[in-house]
């Protein structure tokens, strides 16, 4: 799940941002394996899938300027234009176009750049930051990372990483096993909204949050749901393999590991059937022994042995 995952964000990262390698394609490339494409396309996401690869390493030193530009010259080896920009802020004016070659956002001049960044990295380490939660504190770096826009190119797969560096290293990883960048990829259009969404004149981070936070919300809710998907079919084939069941009765077995316990009623409810039917079906898997109750009367359920 983790190397589908990191996968599936550098995929999904590198996509936003107009490379035209197929999932699987990037399958291929993590597992060492060569594909026809052109040599800037592949390099964008191997660099990528390595810089996700390292998190835990850069999660172990503390975050400073020197981080920040250490990433984006490792996410733009040998693809940005000029070399010389890779891991440099820029010296240059850039603006930020849509998809018709208009300007959404002009971002700050470069003079103003290093001044910028210094007090960004100075916020990450900040009381005031470690204070609020982990997700906050990774969409408040995202946005304020792309509204800097820092270098000429590779802005916004540096500040995804750096989000998901922040996630890690305050302990938000679950394993490393969800893709953020999926998210964003999903609907192109409505994460451009969101970051375009704050007013530069009061930097109201409003919209942006709550779409960042419900993205992180439905990475993790996938993940579950896939764990439990998974666990409940390896239960199925060990039980399967030791006890023979009707399919309503391996349900409910998926239901008490899927809730950690159940109640009769609830059962009742859920299958739409009688009290005596319900009891007939949790008789069978006591006498089994695969579930036992806890609790009396009412308050009885069931759960696994």
């Amino acid at each position: 799940m983790r190397r589908e995952a990191l996968i599936r964000n550098a995929h999904a990262s590198t996509s936003i941002e107009g490379n035209p390698l197929s999932i699987e394609e990037v399958s291929a490339l993590a597992e060492g394996r060569k594909i026809t494409a052109m040599r800037k396309s592949r390099l964008e996401v191997l660099n990528y899938l390595k810089v996700l690869e390292d998190i835990p390493k850069f999660a172990e030193k503390e975050s400073t300027e020197k981080t920040v530009l250490d990433i984006h010259k490792r996410i733009t080896k040998d693809v940005i234009e000029d070399p010389r920009e890779s891991g440099r802020y820029r010296k240059k004016r850039v603006v930020v176009g849509n998809r018709l070659g208009r300007i959404v956002y002009t971002p700050p001049p470069p003079a103003e750049v290093p001044r910028l960044m210094k007090g960004f990295v100075v916020w990450l380490g900040s009381a005031p930051a470690q204070s609020i939660d982990a997700v906050l504190e990774a969409g408040i770096a995202h946005y304020e990372f792309v509204r800097i826009h820092p270098f000429v190119d590779g802005n916004g797969r540096t500040a995804r990483a750096l989000a998901t560096l922040i996630l890690y290293a305050r302990g938000f990883d679950i394993k490393r096993f969800f893709a953020l960048d999926d998210y964003y990829n999903g609907d192109r259009a409505a994460y451009y909204r969101a970051l375009q969404s704050v007013d530069p004149n009061d930097l109201d981070l409003t919209f942006w949050l709550e779409y960042f936070t419900d993205g992180v919300a439905i990475s993790v809710l996938r993940v579950k749901e896939r764990v439990l998907r998974l666990s409940s079919d390896r239960l199925r084939r060990d039980i399967k393999g030791q006890i023979s069941l009707t399919d309503r009765q391996m349900r409910i077995v998926e239901l008490i590991h899927g809730r950690g316990a159940i109640s009769s009623k609830e059962l009742q409810q859920l299958f739409h059937i009688s009290r005596q039917a319900t009891h007939k079906e949790i008789s069978k898997l006591v006498k089994l022994g695969v579930i036992k109750s806890v609790g009396k009367a009412r308050a009885t359920r069931y759960v696994f042995v």
